[in-house]
């Protein structure tokens, strides 16, 4: 059989051809296992060769943003990213709302774990008017761009005083092809112990989910709270491009 006549080929084949993504085909029980396991899941090929090349071209398209941020200018490590404008590019805004609903029904099990009041709405429409009302307008899903050399510091996507708990980051670029080093690393501080680190390989195509700044975790005295930080190692050579999807606006 050949790579073009495999499975996974005529399926990406037919992604492309209907304009889907296998995001909106995941398995979310794995999902919630795995990030109240591990604090991230990863959903492999969610996106087709072909759209990660077109979302990482239109990083020249100045049109497409809001606003460009060089890193190293205010501290956040090197390299550079842009936000995205209203109304995002189809894509990206599908992406934003197919995947909200299934994070929705995972985020609103934590607050209830970590005693938190507020709960998530169904529809991602109903949430961004939430956070419109208390003045978060601006859209925020981001596609960075990093060269040789450059890094992303360890940090947490926060933006007002509504925020989503959890995230998703897709690898635009191939790993050993457009670029080398560049991994995506997470951190996660628990209390009165050293900090456990999380290496996550990703491939082409490839998401990371991951919480923006706590999770629950169980403990043998019941659940507690963990402070969670992500970032990216240097690139050692090459460009890679990545999309940020994050779920709340910013002020």
């Amino acid at each position: 059989m050949s790579e073009a006549d495999s499975p996974a080929a005529q399926e990406s084949a037919a992604r492309e051809a209907q304009g889907g993504t296998a995001a909106s085909r995941v398995d979310w029980t794995r999902i919630g296992a795995e990030l109240d396991a591990c604090g991230c899941a990863v959903v492999r090929a969610a996106l087709s060769p072909a759209q990660c090349q077109a979302l990482a071209a239109g990083y020249a398209d100045a049109a497409q943003f809001r606003s460009r941020v060089l890193m190293e200018r205010h501290g956040f490590g090197k390299g550079e990213y842009q936000y995205y404008a209203y109304p995002l590019p189809p894509l990206v805004a599908q992406l934003r709302e197919r995947m909200y609903g299934p994070l929705a029904a995972i985020a609103n099990r934590w607050h209830a774990a970590l005693g938190i009041d507020t709960r998530f709405p169904e529809r991602h429409a109903d949430y961004l008017e939430r956070c419109h009302a208390a003045g978060q307008l601006r859209p925020t899903p981001l596609l960075l761009q990093y060269g040789a050399g450059d890094y992303n510091c360890l940090h947490q996507d926060l933006y007002g005083e509504h925020v989503f708990p959890l995230q998703a980051a897709f690898l635009l670029s191939r790993p050993g092809q457009d670029f080398e080093g560049g991994e995506f690393v997470l951190t996660e501080q628990r209390p009165r112990m050293q900090s456990r680190v999380e290496v996550v390989a990703l491939g082409q195509g490839d998401a990371v989910i991951f919480p923006v700044a706590q999770r629950p975790v169980n403990g043998t005295r019941g659940v507690y709270r963990v402070n969670m930080r992500h970032g990216v190692s240097r690139l050692r050579s090459g460009t890679r491009h990545t999309l940020g999807i994050i779920f709340h606006d910013a002020q």
